[in-house]
C-alpha cells in the first residue's frame, strides 16, 4: 500500500495580530530538528500600507536535503495588519548536522517590488551505528582460515571516526576508518586455525566498533564456526596410568677418585579407573653408583594409594608427626590415614635412613575438624634409639622417648589465623616440654606473621634446649609506599638428617621502606643488623653486622635490572676485629629469540672472615634457550660462592641438554663442575646421560570399538562408486553400489565428510555436510543420497513512476537519490542452511550449489532510502535437481499524496503584557 502523507498547507494563513510580537512557541519550532522529520517554519509579514496587498511567495533552502513541500504560494495581508506565513519542510534522513537557511522570496503583485526574509534552522546530531554479521562458515577444516564478514553502517547524520577491534582474529582493513552519514562498508576478519587440532571444537570470532569521539557506545558482534580436526588425537578405549621410566649412566670424579655406573628409575602417578577413585603413586630408583649429592637421585622405593577417605603409603618418604616432635625425618616405613567425615585417624612407622641415633619411630594421631579451615589434633610419637651403635651424648637419643603432643590451627576471622602446638617428652631419667605459637594477619593494607618456639633442655623431640622467634610485617601507606620489617632467629639445637649439613646460625632484624616510583620500578631502603655463626668446626665465620642497604628493581622494555648496595660495620668474633663492610651487586636479565639470559656480579670489601678488608668478586651468567618444543639447552657459570653457602652443594659450571627424540622418548645430557657441601676449594666433576621413556600403561578398558556403515543413494547423478568419505582420520571408499563402511572406530562424536574431488562438480548430498554423527552403539548406520545442485539467479530492477501530484523539488530530489549506490540484503534459507549477500540495485545476483528442496528468499532494506519500496520482500519455492530458478526483484519509488485544507484557519493570540 502506498503511504499517504497528509500535509496541511496553509497557503493563505493570515494572523490578525493584537500585538506586533510573535509567540515564542513559533520561534522555538526551528530548534533541535532531527533528520527524517517534517516541520513548519514561521515567517512574520507586515503590511504597513493603506491598502490590501497580495504577495507571490517562493521558498529556497541552502541544502538540497532541506526540501520545501510547496515551493510557491501567495499571501493576502489587509492594510496595517501582520500575518504569519508557514513554510512546510521535509528534512531528509541524509541531512548532516549543522545550521541551514530557509529563504522566503516575496514579490508585491501590484507594485512588482520584491524583498526576501531568511530564517535559520539547526539540525541536531544523530549518532546511530549498526554492525551486523553478514557471512561466516558453519564448518571449516583445521588448518584453514576462518573468514567472516560484517556489515558496518552509519545510520546517523554525523561523519564518524571509527575504531575496529577484534580480540581473537585479524581485521583485513585499516582498524581506523572514516564513515560518512548513511555510508556502509563490509568488514572482513579472519583467523588461522591450528592444523594440529586434536579434536573438533567451536571457535568464536568477534568484531567490535566504537566511535573515537564516543568510545562508551561500544558494539560487539560474535560469530561461531565449528573446526573439524583433520589430525584427531588418538582417542583411547583404555584408561591409562602415566608412567615415566628412565635409565641413566652417571659418572663422578670426587677428590681425584672416579666412579661411574648405571641407575634405573621408574615413576608413576594417576588413577586405576576412569572414575578416578583409585589414585596411586609409586617410585623406584636403584642404587646411586656415585656419592650422594644434590644433583643426583639417591636410592628410593615407595608406593602410596588413596581412595575416598583412605590413604596408605609404603616405603621411603620424609615422615613428620609435628613441628616440635619430628619435623622432617627421611626414612623407610609405612603410613596409614582414614577420614571419618570431620574426624581422621592415622599413624606411621619409620626407620630413618640418614640419622644414626634413631633406630625406629612409631606415631599415631587423630585430628578433628571444627570448621572448614580449623582443626585440632592429638598424637603420640615413640622413638627407639640405636643402642648398640649410638655414640651421641644427646640425652634425647640415648633412651626410649615418649612424646605426646597436641596441635591446632584456627581461623579466628576472615583476616586472622592462629596455630600452635604443645609437646611433652619422657625418657629414662628426664622429662621435657616444648611449645610453639604462630599468628598470621592479612588485611588490605596490613600483612604480617609472628612465630615463637621454645624447647626445654630435657626435651627429646626434633628441637632441644633452644628457642626461636621470627616475624614479618608489611603496611601499605599508599599505593606506592610501604613499610616493612622482618626478624629471624634460628633454632640452635635440632636433630637434622646427616644427609645435609646444617645452615649457619642466623639472627637478623631489618626494617625499611619501599617506594614504587613506576609501575615497573621500585626502590627499597633497609636498615638493621645480622648475625651469622658457622655451626661446623673449624668455624669459617662468626660475626655481628649493622648495615644500611639500598636496592632498586626496574624493568626497561625486555630488560629486568636489579641494583643493590650495602654498607655496614662488622664485629668479627673470630679475629676480634671491628671493621667496615660494603657490598655492591647487579643483576640483568632479559628474554629474546626464545632464549632467557641472566647476568650477575658482585664486589665486596668485608671484615667478616679471617682477613680484614678482604676483597671478594663474584660473577656469573645463566642462559636457557628453547630452540623448539622438543629441544632446549641450559648453561650456567659462577666463579665462586660466599663462605656462608658452603654447607650445601654448589654449581660452578653446568650444562644441560634436552631433546625429545619422538613422542614419549627423551634424551638428557648434563655435566657439572661443583663444590660439594663442606668444601671450599676442591672441585668435583659430575656427568649424566639419561634416556627417558613415557609409556601410558593401560589399566582399564573403557569402551568397545564401533563401526559406521551406510549407502550413498543415486538420485540422478552419473555414479556413486569410488566416492571417498572421511571420518576423522578414518577413510572409506564406496563400492559399485554406493556402500561404505568404517571399522574399528573409537566411540565418540565425529563429522562425516565427502572428498568432493571424487564427485562431479555439481553433485550435492541430500543432507548437510559435514554431517555430525555420534558413534555410541557397536554398529551405526548413516544413509544419504547424491543429487544435482540447483541455482537461483535474479536481477534487482528499479521502476520509476512519476506522479503529477509530486512537486518539482521532490522529483529533483528523487533523481538525485539515484546517484547514490543503493543496496539490499538477500537471504536464502532452507532448513538449517542460510546464505546472505549484499546486492546492489540494477545488478544481477545469484546463489549457486543449492540443495534441491524448499527454499525461502527474504529481502532486507539494508538502509534503503525511505522513498524506495520493495514490492515483494519474500519468495517461496521448491527447487528441483539441476533447476535454475529466475527471480525478478522490483523496487519502486514511494508515491506521495498531498491533501490541501480547503478553508483558511484564523488564529488569534493575546497581547503580551509586560
Amino acid at each position: 500500500m502506498i503511504k499517504t502523507w497528509t500535509l496541511f498547507i496553509f497557503i493563505f494563513f493570515p494572523l490578525f495580530a493584537l500585538s506586533q510580537q510573535q509567540s515564542p512557541r513559533l520561534i522555538s519550532k526551528k530548534d533541535s530538528l532531527m533528520p527524517g522529520m517534517s516541520t513548519s517554519i514561521p515567517f512574520s509579514l507586515q503590511n504597513n500600507s493603506q491598502e490590501n496587498k497580495v504577495y507571490d511567495i517562493s521558498v529556497t533552502t541552502s541544502s538540497s536535503y532541506i526540501i520545501p513541500i510547496l515551493e510557491k504560494g501567495e499571501l493576502q495581508i489587509p492594510s496595517q495588519e501582520t500575518s504569519v506565513y508557514l513554510v512546510p519542510l521535509r528534512i531528509s534522513a541524509e541531512t548532516t548536522q549543522g545550521e541551514y537557511s530557509v529563504t522566503l522570496n516575496i514579490a508585491d503583485r501590484s507594485s512588482g517590488l520584491s524583498f526576501t526574509k531568511t530564517s535559520y534552522i539547526t539540525i541536531s546530531p544523530n549518532r546511530k551505528l549498526s554492525l551486523t554479521a553478514l557471512d561466516s562458515p558453519e564448518f571449516i577444516r583445521a588448518g584453514e582460515p576462518i573468514y567472516a564478514s560484517f556489515l558496518l553502517k552509519n545510520n546517523g547524520n554525523i561523519t564518524e571516526h571509527l575504531i575496529l577491534e577484534s580480540k581473537n582474529s585479524i581485521i583485513d582493513h585499516d582498524p581506523s576508518m572514516i564513515l560518512g552519514p548513511n555510508e556502509a562498508k563490509t568488514i572482513t576478519i579472519h583467523k588461522t586455525t591450528n592444523p594440529e587440532l586434536g579434536q573438533n571444537e567451536y571457535q568464536n570470532l568477534n568484531l567490535s566498533v566504537y566511535s573515537k569521539d564516543n568510545p562508551k557506545e561500544h558494539q560487539t558482534v560474535y560469530i561461531s564456526t565449528q573446526v573439524i580436526s583433520v589430525k584427531p588425537a588418538n582417542q583411547d578405549i583404555y584408561h591409562r596410568l602415566p608412567v615415566v621410566a628412565s635409565l641413566s649412566f652417571v659418572g663422578m670424579k670426587n677428590m681425584g677418585v672416579y666412579n661411574d655406573g648405571f641407575q634405573g628409575e621408574i615413576y608413576g602417578k594417576g588413577t586405576l579407573d576412569k572414575e578416578n577413585k583409585n589414585q596411586i603413586e609409586f617410585h623406584a630408583a636403584t642404587h646411586n653408583p656415585i656419592e650422594l649429592n644434590t644433583f643426583t637421585q639417591y636410592e628410593e622405593y615407595f608406593l602410596n594409594y588413596k581412595r575416598d577417605n583412605l590413604f596408605i603409603h609404603l616405603g621411603d618418604k620424609t615422615y613428620s608427626s609435628s613441628y616440635l616432635t619430628e619435623f622432617a625425618r627421611y626414612g623407610r616405613g609405612a603410613e596409614i590415614r582414614y577420614n571419618f567425615n570431620k574426624l581422621s585417624i592415622g599413624g606411621f612407622y619409620n626407620r630413618p635412613r640418614f640419622f644414626r641415633d634413631i633406630k625406629d619411630e612409631f606415631n599415631i594421631y587423630s585430628a578433628l575438624k571444627i570448621r572448614k579451615e580449623s582443626e585440632i589434633s592429638v598424637g603420640y610419637l615413640y622413638k627407639m634409639p640405636m643402642r648398640e651403635e649410638s655414640i651421641s651424648t644427646n640425652i634425647g637419643l640415648n633412651s626410649e622417648a615418649h612424646l605426646p603432643y597436641t596441635k591446632g590451627k584456627f581461623k579466628v576471622s576472615k583476616n586472622i589465623n592462629i596455630s600452635g602446638e604443645f609437646a611433652y617428652s619422657t625418657i629414662k631419667r628426664a622429662e621435657g616440654t616444648a611449645y610453639m605459637a604462630q599468628a598470621e594477619v592479612n588485611f588490605d593494607k596490613l600483612n604480617g606473621n609472628l612465630a615463637y618456639m621454645n624447647a626445654s633442655p630435657q626435651f627429646a623431640g626434633y628441637f632441644t634446649n633452644t628457642h626461636t622467634l621470627s616475624g614479618y610485617l608489611q603496611y601499605r601507606l599508599t599505593k606506592r609506599i610501604s613499610v616493612l620489617a622482618n626478624y629471624m632467629q634460628d633454632a640452635k639445637n635440632f636433630q637434622r638428617d646427616t644427609l645435609f649439613l646444617s645452615a649457619p646460625y642466623r639472627k637478623f632484624l631489618q626494617y625499611g621502606i619501599q617506594y614504587k616510583y613506576l609501575a615497573k620500578g621500585s626502590i627499597l631502603i633497609n636498615h638493621g643488623f645480622q648475625k651469622y655463626q658457622d655451626r661446623l668446626e673449624p668455624k669459617q665465620f662468626d660475626y655481628y653486622e649493622r648495615f644500611f642497604r639500598v636496592s632498586v628493581d626496574q624493568r626497561i622494555g625486555i630488560f629486568q635490572i636489579n641494583l643493590e648496595g650495602q654498607f655496614g660495620n662488622t664485629d668479627n668474633y673470630l679475629t676480634g676485629v671491628n671493621g667496615h663492610s660494603s657490598l655492591y651487586a647487579a643483576n640483568l636479565s632479559f628474554e629474546k629469540f626464545r632464549t632467557f639470559f641472566s647476568l650477575f656480579g658482585s664486589y665486596a670489601v668485608t671484615s667478616r672472615y679471617q682477613l680484614q678488608n678482604q676483597k671478594q668478586f663474584y660473577y656469573g651468567a645463566r642462559v636457557f634457550s628453547k630452540f623448539s618444543e622438543k629441544t632446549s639447552v641450559s648453561i650456567f657459570y659462577q666463579n665462586n660462592y660466599i663462605p656462608e653457602e658452603y654447607f650445601k652443594d654448589r654449581n660452578l659450571f653446568e650444562f644441560l641438554f634436552h631433546q625429545q627424540l619422538f613422542p614419549g622418548n627423551e634424551l638428557d645430557l648434563s655435566g657439572r663442575y661443583s663444590l660439594q657441601r663442606g668444601q671450599i676449594g676442591d672441585k668435583d666433576f659430575i656427568f649424566s646421560v639419561r634416556y627417558t621413556w613415557r609409556p601410558n600403561i593401560p589399566v582399564q578398558k573403557t569402551a568397545q570399538y564401533t563401526s559406521l556403515s551406510g549407502n550413498v543413494g543415486n538420485l540422478g547423478i552419473k555414479k556413486t562408486d569410488g566416492i571417498r568419505l572421511m571420518l576423522g582420520n578414518y577413510l572409506s571408499v564406496t563400492d559399485k553400489d554406493g556402500n561404505y563402511i568404517f571399522k574399528n572406530v573409537i566411540p565418540g562424536n565425529y563429522f562425516l565428510e565427502i572428498d568432493r574431488s571424487t564427485t562431479a562438480i555439481n553433485d550435492i548430498p541430500t543432507v548437510v555436510f559435514p554431517a555430525a554423527v555420534s558413534l555410541i552403539n557397536e554398529e551405526n548406520i548413516f544413509n544419504f543420497g547424491l543429487t544435482t545442485a540447483a541455482k537461483v539467479q535474479g536481477y534487482i530492477r528499479l521502476s520509476e513512476t512519476e506522479e503529477k501530484s509530486l512537486p518539482d523539488i521532490e522529483t529533483i530530489q528523487f533523481k538525485k537519490g539515484r546517484n547514490k549506490r543503493e543496496s539490499i540484503i538477500i537471504e536464502a534459507i532452507s532448513n538449517n542452511q542460510t546464505y546472505r549477500k549484499v546486492c546492489f540495485i540494477e545488478e544481477d545476483f545469484d546463489f549457486t550449489y543449492l540443495r534441491p528442496g524448499d527454499w525461502t528468499i527474504k529481502l532486507y532494506r539494508n538502509g534503503l532510502d525511505k522513498r524506495y519500496k520493495i514490492l515483494n520482500d519474500k519468495f517461496q519455492f521448491t527447487l528441483k535437481p539441476s533447476e535454475v530458478k529466475k527471480i525478478d526483484i522490483q523496487i519502486v519509488k514511494q508515491q506521495i499524496e498531498i491533501k490541501y485544507q480547503q478553508e483558511s484557519l484564523r488564529v488569534g493570540y493575546n497581547k503580551i503584557k509586560k
